[in-house]
């Protein structure tokens, strides 16, 4: 990263905003400070970024009490700097003061709950997935044509995060879709999601112009080694309530054969709350198709898949393009 007077630990910070857009005071203890009791040095640092210009705050409200917390996200002039650096993917998204302090704060805050409990989970499994492994809103296109405007015409993932697993003296690299349900979507309408998904895997991009079929090769193979499981993450309602979303989920994709066919779709359902109390490799994913019976975020207990996903149970040598 360009030098701007930072310290080595606000240069490993201003990256983490860049990338996650929105943050809690809390959430960024967990994820780069777990060590300490007290977030202070995390809040000194913070408030350089801030004196700097290059990052800024806003307040959530909490039901305690009515206490604020401080919520995190980089500015303009944070970007550019990150962006200098040349070690991060740059976006074009720029979040907002307005954005910062809109509805929209509670699934941003979710999505990274999700990342952080992954985290927290491989800090103690002695595994690799570390602050900027996932990545919010990544466009797949699913559709040919010029349009770029829609839900038919692409793809996007609320975050895709990658987790290499250490065990038995193998390491085995996954990928996620993360689709992350506060239970104020219709579940209808992430029914569609889920097909959508489906669609995807086989997906293959044709040229501009082509009225006949001339491709062989689908989207996904062009970005993962394996196609990536899916992950909904629900959060916001009643153990209850969350239950019947579960239900109601698995039985629209029971029904729709966009979503049955072709073997590639491997999704699952679980909580943030079990994901975060008893870790990603508990029994805590209920599969969407086939046996409801708990599995953990492999799903490998689901229908097969087509030969490349084997590639996932070699050495790590073998997916260097991962």
């Amino acid at each position: 990263m360009a030098r701007t007077g930072l310290s080595r630990f606000g240069q490993q910070l201003l990256p983490v905003l860049y990338q996650h857009r929105l943050l809690a005071t809390g959430q960024l203890h967990r994820l780069l400070t777990p060590h300490t009791a007290r977030p202070v040095y995390l809040l000194r640092q913070l408030g350089q970024l801030r004196e700097l210009g290059l990052a800024e705050s806003t307040d959530r409200r909490t039901s305690r009490m009515g206490r604020c917390e401080q919520l995190w996200y980089i500015t303009p002039l944070g970007c550019e700097v990150v962006e200098a650096g040349g070690e991060i993917q740059p976006r074009a998204y720029r979040i907002t003061p307005k954005a910062a302090a809109s509805p929209l704060q509670e699934h941003t805050l979710a999505v990274g709950d999700t990342g952080i409990a992954f985290c927290e989970w491989a800090r103690r499994y002695g595994d690799d997935c570390g602050p900027l492994d996932w990545e919010p809103e990544l466009a797949h296109r699913v559709r040919d044509g010029d349009s770029r405007l829609g839900d038919d015409a692409f793809l996007v993932p609320d975050a895709v995060l990658r987790y290499t697993r250490e065990q038995d003296g193998r390491r085995q690299m996954m990928t996620f879709f993360l689709e992350i349900d506060r239970a104020t979507m219709e579940v209808a309408r992430l029914g569609r999601k889920l097909s959508t998904y489906a669609r995807y895997g086989t997906y293959i991009p044709q040229p501009p112009g082509r009225r006949h079929r001339t491709g062989t090769r689908e989207a996904w193979r062009e970005r993962y080694p394996a196609f990536p499981r899916l992950l909904i993450v629900l959060s916001g309602a009643s153990d209850a309530v969350l239950e019947r979303r579960v239900d109601d989920l698995r039985a629209l994709a029971a029904a729709d054969s966009r979503i049955t066919a072709g073997g590639h779709l491997r999704a699952g359902v679980t909580t943030v709350g079990l994901l975060a109390e008893h870790g990603p490799f508990a029994p805590v994913v209920t599969p969407v198709l086939g046996d409801p019976k708990p599995t953990d975020v492999r799903l490998d207990a689901m229908s097969e898949v087509p030969p490349v996903d084997e590639s996932e149970r070699r050495p790590i040598a073998d997916e260097s393009t991962f």
